[in-house]
C-alpha cells in the first residue's frame, strides 16, 4: 500500500471519530442541520480574525491534503473572542460537519464537509490497510472502478448525500484511493439549472462554489457534449 493512500487512512481516521458519545433524537437533529446563521457567524469571526492578525485561523495539514479538507478551521483561536461558541452541527460538538476555509488565497469562505464519507472511506481504508489492495469490480472511467465488496468482506458502502436525499456510491481510483461517486447529484444540478457547465469544466469547483457544503473526497468531474456528468481525466 502507498505511502500517500496510508497517510489518508490515517487522517480519515482521526476525521471521522466523532460523535462518540450517545446522544439524542434532538441532539442529532441539530447537529445535521446546516445553519446560514453558524455559518455568518463564523465567517464574521473568520474575516475579523484575519484583520487583526494577518492570518487564518486554521489548523495544519499535510502539505498534500486535498484542498477540499485541507484548510481546517480552528475553533480555539476564535472562540469565544469572535463568535460565542461553536456550532452545534461542528465535528468538535459531536456534529457531523467539519469545518473548513475554502478558496483561502482569493476569498476564504468558511464551508462544511459531511462527514459521513469520512466514515466509510474510513471503513474502507482499514480494510484495505489488512488486504494490502482494494478490490476492483467494474470499470467506469478510465482511472475509476467500482469496489467487489464481497471480496474485501464488507457490505455494500453508501454515503447520505449532502444535497439531496440520495445515497452516493463510493469508488475507487486506479491508486486505490476510495472516493465518493457525485455524479447522481451533479447530474441533477444541471438537468435542474442550478449549475451551468460547458465539457472541460470542473463540476466539483463549480458546485464547492455555490453550495454550504463542499463535494469533498472525491475527484473532478466535468459533462460531455451531451451535458451528462462524467469524471473528468487526464486527455479529457
Amino acid at each position: 500500500m502507498n505511502k500517500r493512500l496510508y497517510a489518508m487512512a490515517m487522517s480519515v481516521m482521526l476525521l471521522a471519530g466523532c460523535g462518540g458519545l450517545a446522544a439524542s433524537p434532538e441532539e442529532v437533529r441539530v447537529q445535521q442541520q446546516v445553519s446560514e446563521a453558524d455559518l455568518i457567524a463564523v465567517q464574521q469571526a473568520v474575516d475579523t480574525f484575519k484583520a487583526e492578525t494577518s492570518v487564518l485561523p486554521i489548523k495544519t495539514t499535510e502539505h498534500d491534503t486535498n484542498v477540499y479538507i485541507k484548510y481546517l478551521l480552528d475553533f480555539q483561536k476564535i472562540v469565544p473572542k469572535h463568535v460565542a461558541s461553536i456550532p452545534d452541527n461542528a465535528y468538535e460538538r459531536g456534529g457531523i460537519y467539519q469545518y473548513v476555509l475554502y478558496n483561502v488565497e482569493k476569498d476564504p469562505t468558511v464551508k462544511l464537509v459531511d462527514l459521513h464519507a469520512a466514515e466509510r472511506i474510513r471503513e474502507i481504508n482499514l480494510r484495505v490497510l489488512v488486504q494490502k489492495y482494494p478490490a476492483f469490480d467494474e470499470k467506469v472511467a478510465p482511472y475509476i472502478y467500482t469496489l467487489d465488496y464481497e471480496k474485501m468482506g464488507l457490505d455494500e458502502l453508501t454515503v447520505p448525500s449532502p444535497y439531496s436525499t440520495t445515497h452516493l456510491p463510493i469508488v475507487v481510483t486506479t491508486t486505490g484511493e476510495p472516493i465518493v461517486d457525485y455524479r447522481i447529484d451533479f447530474q441533477r444540478f444541471i438537468d435542474e439549472g442550478i449549475i451551468e457547465a460547458a465539457p472541460g469544466d470542473d463540476l466539483q469547483q463549480l458546485v464547492a462554489q455555490q453550495m454550504n457544503v463542499l463535494p469533498a473526497y472525491s475527484v473532478p468531474y466535468t459533462v460531455d457534449e451531451n451535458e451528462n456528468v462524467i469524471f473528468m481525466y487526464d486527455g479529457q
